[in-house]
């Protein structure tokens, strides 16, 4: 028989979720000692090491590219984009090389809901990354590649990973293919879950049980809610209780189709060795001028994890990132002015990022009619205008050290127009929520934003 093509309670389910700011299983206050409780449980380390000590990686003699010797896992590429503006590629061009990583197969990240007292909670894990600055942060239930869950590594089993495939699972709240960073993964996805149980569900070590306000707070506090949990948590839907906005619905994919169409990309991949621009020595693999990021190897000790001890290549930028939706209220609507982004790793040319995401120290050097649009709008705005601000690491099983501080800025009219430049656009954020409902159309960074949006009492 049909059935309803959606579930009229989960809007206000989620509003509940929302407004409660202590769950039943952890007081907010308390969660800090937790996670340094679950920090002192197990044993942690991460050394830089020299390549030459990487364990099962090596530098392919025919193309320079690393790989692991097994064929699994990831390889670091070169990767050469070519780009032309303009409807029939004869606009502005652009040209580079870079290491890229590639790794095809896609992932799981999911995060498993259950209600309590009537509220939903949802089952968030202490997960460490080699990556992350402080190593330890909130991950989603499951965070696996599919190497990881299907043991190509001869490790432990990944926890909760039946709730997300195979017969049995849960009720779907959501279910789609997003994007890695375009900048350093080609053509990632990961399919990001949320699952809601309908049976009990045994609370396992490290991992603990919180509503969507808990984390709301937590989304406030610098490097605690990792970028997996922050992509997973963006596909909730936003509410629209106004349902308007500058660009109707069918204007706004329209707008995007035409970007997607006036961008003539082409990223080919091509040998690591003697990658223009770059040069290779014992501790990493670094641009010639210092900027962007470099590859470097490491080994981990982690006692918690599928495998305890590994060595493995990261990407590490060269300086703190920069995020920021500009907002703006029009006709009393909130909107956050979007950026159609090129990235070299993006499946289908561009995706949605936020008005400005770019590492400052790589453009310090240029003079301010060649620095990027409204980068220096968000780095002059005073904290009376600054709605929401937080540090945020990236992808810590891949990337060392890149954290960017996300921002949402008051603009005026002077600098963020209604009619914006070309290749941005003003969007509310539930147009944004039913947008990441479908695949590649918003980008990580603009992702971590929607869902701090969430975080932000005072803006929404």
């Amino acid at each position: 028989m049909p059935r309803p093509r959606g579930d009229e309670r989960l809007a206000d389910r989620l509003a509940l979720s929302a407004a409660t700011t202590e769950g039943v299983h952890l007081a907010t206050g308390d969660f800090r000692e937790w996670l340094a409780e679950r920090g002192r449980a197990n044993e942690f380390q991460v050394e830089g090491i020299p390549f030459d000590r990487l364990d099962g990686w090596s530098f392919e003699e025919a193309t320079g590219n690393l790989t692991h010797r097994s064929g699994r896992f990831f390889t670091v590429e070169g990767l050469h984009v070519t780009e032309r503006d303009g409807p029939y590629g004869d606009g502005p061009y652009a040209d580079w090389y870079q290491p890229i990583i590639k790794q095809p197969e896609i992932g799981i990240l999911g995060i498993l809901v259950k209600e309590f007292d009537g509220v939903p909670h949802f089952l968030m894990q202490a997960k460490m990354e080699p990556g992350n600055p402080n190593l330890l942060q909130l991950s989603p239930t499951v965070q696996a590649t599919r190497s990881n869950y299907t043991k190509a590594h001869q490790g432990a089993g990944v926890k909760y990973i039946e709730y997300f495939v195979g017969p049995g699972r849960g009720r779907i709240i959501a279910d789609v293919l997003q994007s890695e960073h375009g900048s350093w993964f080609f053509r990632k996805s990961n399919r990001n879950m949320i699952v809601e149980a309908t049976g009990d569900v045994p609370l396992l070590d490290d991992f603990c049980w919180l509503t969507l306000g808990q984390i709301g707070e937590l989304l406030r506090q610098d490097n605690t809610v990792n970028m997996d949990s922050r992509t997973v948590l963006s596909c909730l839907p936003v509410p629209d209780s106004a349902g308007l906005a500058l660009l109707p619905d069918t204007e706004l994919l329209s707008w995007i189709t035409g970007e997607r169409s006036r961008h003539d990309v082409q990223a080919e991949r091509v040998p690591l060795a003697g990658l223009p621009g770059w040069r290779r020595h014992d501790m990493a693999i670094e641009h010639e001028h210092g900027r962007y990021f470099k590859v470097v190897a490491v080994a981990v000790l982690a006692g918690n994890r599928e495998v305890t001890s590994w060595t493995q290549p990261l990407f590490e930028p060269v300086g703190p990132g920069v995020a920021a939706f500009l907002i703006r209220e029009f006709g009393g609507i909130p909107h956050v002015l979007v950026h159609a982004r090129v990235e070299g790793g993006f499946l289908d040319t561009i995706e949605l990022g936020p008005t400005v995401q770019y590492t400052p120290e790589n453009y310090a050097h240029l003079p301010e009619k060649e620095r990027p649009l409204f980068l220096d709008t968000v780095l002059g705005a005073g904290a009376d205008r600054i709605r929401y601000g937080a540090l945020h690491s990236e992808e810590g099983g891949r990337f060392r050290n890149a954290v960017s501080r996300y921002l949402l800025v008051d603009a005026t009219e002077a600098e963020a127009p209604q009619d914006p430049p070309p290749g941005y656009a003003w969007v509310t954020p539930a147009q944004l929520s039913g947008l990441v409902r479908h695949g590649h159309y918003l980008n990580v960074q603009a992702r971590t934003l929607l869902a701090c949006l969430g975080a932000c009492p005072t803006w929404s």
